[in-house]
């Protein structure tokens, strides 16, 4: 059985290692001077070289090669760990051993002296994965290993991480490999392979992997063993389910122009033919955040695309205002959060285009708004703009009676965000704007992040039927009041007034208790 090609092509010097040069040469110039950490984090998204960097540098720091240029591959030790048979790199997948028990077993063998190399290097993969309390059987040897050990956490999510353990770590955070180096490295791979490609499947497969080399090689991996002769785009694109970017443009000017029913029956289309709801949302989204770039920025845009794609958007971006832009992507973005809700991905996707269209249709021209020409000036008589809505005190009562089952729901979708809304009221509805008053500043900003609000939207839309947009503001926190004890009934055995300076105190007496009230400055 033949090796996978992420396998077979895993860089084994810091050469070969694709994307990272920020990496790479920190960890070559401490190699060189001998200023080795006891403990690191690799930090980034998946497929960028983490795990292999942990393994280039278990090989550096005990090749046995007296040249400055390490590792050498050619050692007992290099080879070894090449072969995966060095028993002092130890690999460790937090995800299935992420208990307390599995870390107490690691402090009692760290004291253990190498068997063959000069230093014992443990890797601990998606690290984030370890329980509250491995995470603290951990730290106190992270503190103070012993020094024939070397710690290489990696993990795909730092933020999970306590910052009692990020502070004991020298921390990499390893970047998405742009789809050019990709190219390359995977043009390189195939001409040693002996696979045929064409330059454009090549391309393809680059921005599919999305700056993850591991996923560029699975997918040359696959297209190689679909079928003999030469790898073509169309084939990649069969075989993948992907959409052209033309077809991702063809529904974008349908959105922009407002064409509702044309827009749902090119979706229905593309649905019948086998392309799957999520996957036409997250090309278009990857889509419109180039466009809003390309809209933003110009020429000076940083987008990795074929020349025509980036003009194709620069027509396109003239169709919306930036503002209007912003929207339809948050819109997007908010279905598939809906998506993961259970509801059915073609009719969210189906609905959020009809409510994009029909905020669209109004304001957007039969073409970009660069080719619009002024109209003569006596048609340029404006009608008087539309009077503001005007709040609805029913629907405010609406969200207040249902608050505790606002909570209770977004509770089960974001704990977090219905733990900032326990500092929060309604304030108002206007039309198809729900402001929410929160009491700190630092709430408010929290809940006003994309996702956060999309949830919010789709809570709130569904409580007052109807598309809603949430208006986040600071106000002061109401004061609790507390209502004085209530006046015995009994009848009243005494009655006193007692001045205090500028204060009267009034006590009252009776069978049911004592009741005291005092009034003044």
């Amino acid at each position: 059985m033949g090796q996978v090609l992420y396998r077979k092509w895993r860089s084994r010097s810091f050469d070969e290692l694709v994307g990272q040069d920020h990496v790479v040469r920190t960890l070559k110039n401490a190699i060189k001077s001998g200023h080795i950490s006891h403990a690191y984090l690799f930090a980034g998204p998946r497929g960028t070289g983490k795990t292999t960097t942990a393994r280039l540098l278990a090989k550096a720091v005990n090749c046995l090669s007296t040249d400055k240029e390490k590792p050498c591959n050619q050692c007992e030790i290099c080879v070894a760990i090449n072969e995966g048979r060095c028993l002092d790199l130890i690999e460790i997948d937090a995800a299935s051993n992420r208990g307390i028990d599995e870390i107490r077993d690691l402090r009692e063998k760290v004291g253990f002296m190498p068997t063959q190399a000069r230093y014992k290097v443990y890797v601990i993969d998606e690290v984030h994965m370890l329980t509250p309390e491995a995470f603290n059987a951990l730290l106190k040897t992270l503190e103070e290993p012993p020094p024939h050990v070397i710690f290489v956490l990696a993990t795909t999510a730092p933020d999970r991480i306590p910052l009692t353990v990020l502070s004991r770590c020298q921390r990499f955070d390893f970047r998405r490999i742009p789809a050019k180096a990709i190219m390359d490295r995977l043009a390189f791979i195939a001409s040693q392979e002996g696979i045929s490609i064409e330059p454009e499947a090549l391309s393809f497969i680059a921005h599919q992997a999305m700056g993850s080399m591991r996923d560029a090689l699975s997918l040359l991996d696959q297209l190689r063993a679909f079928g003999e002769g030469t790898i073509t785009l169309e084939l990649a694109r069969a075989v993948t389910g992907a959409i052209s970017q033309e077809t991702i443009a063809e529904l974008v000017e349908l959105l922009a122009r407002g064409q509702t029913a044309e827009l749902i029956a090119r979706l229905d289309e593309l649905i019948d033919r086998g392309a799957e709801p999520r996957q036409i949302l997250q090309e278009l989204l990857s889509f419109l955040r180039n466009l809003l770039l390309v809209k933003i920025s110009g020429d000076k845009a940083s987008v990795d695309l074929p020349q025509e794609t980036v003009e194709r958007m620069k027509e396109l971006s003239g169709y919306l205002t930036t503002l209007q832009w912003v929207r339809v992507i948050r819109l997007l973005s908010r279905t598939s959060v809906e998506m993961r809700g259970g509801l059915s991905p073609q009719l969210a996707l189906e609905l959020a285009f009809i409510e994009a269209t029909g905020a669209q249709s109004q304001a957007v021209a039969p073409g970009p708004q660069a080719q619009v020409r002024e109209a003569p000036q006596e048609a340029q008589v404006k009608e008087p703009p539309p009077p503001p809505p005007q709040p609805r005190d029913e629907d405010l009562s609406l969200l207040r009676g249902q608050w505790p089952k606002i909570l209770a729901t977004i509770r089960g979708i974001d704990k977090a965000l219905e733990a900032l809304l326990r500092d929060c009221e309604p304030v108002s509805v206007a039309g198809n704007t729900v402001t929410l008053g929160f009491y700190y500043p630092l709430h408010r900003e929290k809940a006003e992040e994309d996702k956060r609000r999309g949830i919010l939207e789709e809570v709130l839309g569904r409580v007052l039927e109807r598309p809603v947009r949430v208006k986040c503001v600071v106000v002061p926190k109401k004061k609790a009041t507390v209502s004085p004890p209530r006046l015995p009934e009994d009848p009243v055995v005494k009655v006193a007034v007692e001045k205090l300076g500028a204060r009267v105190r009034i006590r009252v007496e009776g069978e049911g208790g004592t009741y005291v009230q005092e009034d003044g400055p």
